[in-house]
């Protein structure tokens, strides 16, 4: 029966390795780990697999455990692992469990064998534990595929160099075994498993509290916090304010998280580190500011801040407000709960992202130049007078905008006169600008 108030056992973690040490950590169970946890089986036949099995994991685990370096490495290399991960250790009492077996097989000198993944430091300090001869002993510490260790080791045993092999990865032991040569595989032992299961559930534990964090976005748009000119009618604003805040509210139920409307121009959105995280590819992205720009035409400014309290995460979210206003958005637009800005690690450019197509850039740029005052709102009528065609024309032109994202069209202009109502557009000159 359990008591009032324990914790849930909702702390998640993946387990990747090959399907004998998977079975092994899960025989062991939650009770290995020091906090309540699940475990989710995620194995494998060969290790290049691994950072399949990591995205076959999802967003819904809270940290991973892998069965030796070779496969966390791997997956690290490949850029999957988006939440906290160890290995089980396989040096130490791993490795003189098997130079003990080692020395019971009648074929194999475990002063003249070859070593793979463990770093020479690693096998040095054991040899030197048993008082035993280093000198004729191969090792091998960098990655790489089965095929590739494997022929690392037959190749030592064919010239005579070494009498067998101690090998990390079951893959490169079956290799061997069917290739004759003599092999030891190198199996964690049950401190070490429990001693990884160990680190993973702190590991995961504090990345729930990191990513469970208060965290406040305040997004502010300069064309709101403009004077109001006489070529954008009140109206407008009044519009282009309730088309923000709804499609505010459409991201943030997203992520699960609230907005509110600071004065006529801002708006803050509260959430959770790990939303936000999520939301802007790990701080790479200003959140929101994409779909804004493409739906309303709107650049944005846009802060990030966490803390410990509310006014606290509020604070920081001003002080990424004020940087990115600066100019400094490349130094991050994001503060942590300490007050640093946060800047990740530089991606990769998106691929596959089109140029915007000639046509429309042209006709935006000639109505860009003509524009007075700042002011982005046109009609047909007013781009035929800048583009020297006629209104029909212009208003072809102007939907060819809107097709290719480069326009805005705004609720038609209500006046008393009769006829068909006045269609506005607002000009993305702002697009102009990425090119």
């Amino acid at each position: 029966m359990s008591r009032p108030g324990a914790m849930t056992p909702d702390l998640t973690i993946g387990v990747v390795g090959p399907h004998d040490l998977v079975e092994r950590v899960m025989l062991m169970g939650h009770a290995a780990a020091p906090l309540p946890c699940r475990l989710v089986a995620a194995a494998y036949r060969d290790e290049q697999e691994a950072a399949d099995k990591v995205t076959r994991l999802g967003a819904g685990v809270d940290a991973c455990l892998f069965a030796s370096p070779v496969p966390y490495e791997l997956a690290r290399r490949s850029g999957v692992l988006t939440m906290p991960a160890t290995y089980v250790q396989l040096g130490g009492a791993a490795l003189i469990a098997a130079l003990a077996r080692a020395a019971l097989d009648d074929r194999i000198d475990p002063r003249r064998v070859s070593i793979d993944v463990l770093s020479r430091a690693e096998v040095e300090e054991a040899y030197t534990d048993l008082n035993l001869p280093f000198g004729d002993v191969q090792s091998r510490d960098e990655p790489g595929a089965a095929g590739t260790i494997a022929t690392f080791h037959e190749r030592l045993v064919r010239q005579g160099a070494t009498s067998g092999a101690l090998t990390c990865l079951p893959s490169v032991a079956d290799r061997l075994q069917a290739a004759g040569v003599p092999v030891i595989r190198i199996r964690p032992t049950s401190a070490a498993v429990r001693t990884a299961l160990h680190t993973a559930a702190l590991l995961g534990a504090h990345h729930r509290l990191e990513e469970s964090q208060l965290t406040v976005v305040l997004v502010e748009v300069p064309t709101l916090r403009e004077p109001v000119r006489r070529a954008a009618p009140r109206y407008w604003r009044d519009e282009l304010r309730l088309s923000l805040h709804r499609l505010l509210v459409q991201e943030a139920n997203r992520i699960n998280a609230s907005v509110t409307a600071v004065d006529d121009h801002s708006y803050m959105i509260t959430a959770t580190r790990g939303s936000v995280a999520a939301a802007t590819e790990g701080f790479r992205v200003l959140p929101f500011a994409a779909r804004i720009r493409d739906e309303l035409g709107l650049a944005v400014e846009v802060g990030v801040g966490m803390g410990r309290t509310a006014h606290d995460a509020e604070s920081h979210a001003r002080a990424a407000l004020a940087r990115t206003q600066a100019g400094k958005q490349a130094q991050g637009f994001a503060v942590d709960r300490e007050g640093r800005a946060l800047v990740p690690a530089p991606r990769m450019p998106p691929q596959g992202a089109g140029p915007l197509k000639p046509k429309g850039v042209e006709v935006l740029a000639r109505l860009a130049a003509k524009l007075e005052g700042g002011d982005t709102v046109v009609d047909a009528e007013s781009a035929g007078k800048m583009l020297g065609v006629t209104p029909r024309t212009a208003r072809r032109l102007l939907r060819t905008l809107v097709d290719e994202g480069l326009a805005w069209p705004l609720p038609p202009n209500r006046t008393p006169q009769p006829g068909r109502p006045r269609q506005l557009y607002r000009l993305i000159v702002e697009k102009l600008g990425t090119r």
